[in-house]
């Protein structure tokens, strides 16, 4: 290929280290002088050609090294022998769960329900969180494009409203299907500085009551539940191990939110349950067949809106009110009626 010789007087290379010598320059048999990239380049020619006689059908020798699988987004992709064991032992690839999580929220978020976010983001080890999203009709296409670009499954979407009112967003992203609840009884870790407390980046037990296996779209809702809330095993900022429960339970149909620490202390039978936090309720109001909209699967019958109770309120208010000024007008047609008669001891003290 290419007979290689240092050049120089053997003298004068005496005063130089053997790094300076190894990058000395180089002589051909044509007598032309190159440096070190020209053997690079001359090397890398060799091995387009070895590539070329492999992809041709040539057989590699015993001395060869073993070749490297392609790498692909999902993996390493096997080759014709690797795909032949396959079909022989009947076993497909293996499943992993990629499931992550985008959480954002709206802008003008009143504090609370931020902090409630936030208690949110730590206890998912697979979720991430992004920037504040404009509350608007066009939301769903913004969030579906958010969660293609950070390489996420599903979203969860704080909606705030009248800084008031919250909102939560449960949805497969970009097929859907979708599900918006209305928070309430919100308790933030803050608030409520419970004893609890459980590794962060841990895996969670998700248990879920009863009554999510009567109904179908409580089924839907428990299946979103443990796709959304369940931390994926081989999850790389995820600890090996479970130390605490999310516990999913519906009453009134609500579903109610706790999480609690697994405190071992000796054995299985003395193992105990301490709350962590935070707390909140989920009152289901649709469920959409798409990701942010779409046809609606189910709607709640008993639901109200908060609208709906603050103008019940304030009539209720105005009636009050109302009826106050009536008993007045009636006390005044009252003692124009029955006036009192006059007392004759009444000017007395006074003169």
């Amino acid at each position: 290929i290419l007979s290689l010789s240092l050049s120089g007087d053997p003298q004068a290379a005496k005063g130089f280290g053997r790094r300076e010598q190894a990058w000395r320059w180089w002589t051909v048999p044509g007598g032309h002088e190159t440096s070190c990239s020209a053997l690079q380049r001359a090397m890398g020619k060799k091995r387009k050609l070895e590539q070329a006689d492999v992809a041709e059908g040539a057989k590699p020798s015993e001395t060869d090294a073993p070749q490297r699988p392609k790498r692909t987004l999902l993996g390493w992709k096997k080759g014709a022998s690797g795909a032949a064991e396959e079909k022989n032992t009947g076993v497909g690839p293996v499943f992993r769960n990629r499931e992550k999580v985008l959480v954002t929220c709206s802008r003008r978020i009143v504090s609370r329900y931020r902090h409630l976010m936030l208690n949110v983001v730590s206890s998912l080890p697979h979720c991430k969180k992004d920037n504040k999203v404009e509350s608007k009709e066009s939301k769903g296409a913004t969030l579906n494009e958010l969660v293609e670009l950070r390489n996420c499954s599903s979203c969860l979407f704080f909606e705030c409203r009248k800084q008031k009112d919250l909102y939560l967003w449960m949805a497969k992203c970009p097929n859907g299907p979708s599900v918006k609840f209305l928070v309430n009884a919100v308790h933030t870790m803050e608030e409520l500085k419970l004893t609890g407390n459980h590794l962060k980046g841990s895996r969670p037990i998700l248990t879920f009551s009863i009554n999510f296996n009567k109904d179908p779209h409580w089924m839907l809702l428990k299946e979103m539940i443990m796709q959304i809330f369940g931390t994926p095993k081989d999850y790389r900022k995820a600890k090996p191990f479970h130390d605490h429960v999310f516990a999913f339970s519906i009453v009134d149909d609500h579903i109610w939110f706790r999480n609690y620490q697994i405190v071992n202390q000796g054995g299985i039978d003395e193992t105990t349950l301490v709350e962590v936090g935070p707390r909140f309720c989920l009152n289901p109001i649709k469920i959409f067949g798409g990701s942010f909209g779409g046809p609606t699967l189910y709607e709640n019958p008993f639901y109200i809106s908060p609208n709906q109770i603050r103008s019940m309120e304030k009539k209720k208010k105005a009636g009050k009110y109302s009826k106050k000024v009536k008993a007045k007008t009636r006390r005044k047609m009252h003692e124009l009626a029955n006036p009192l008669e006059p007392d004759e001891f009444a000017d007395m003290w006074k003169e």
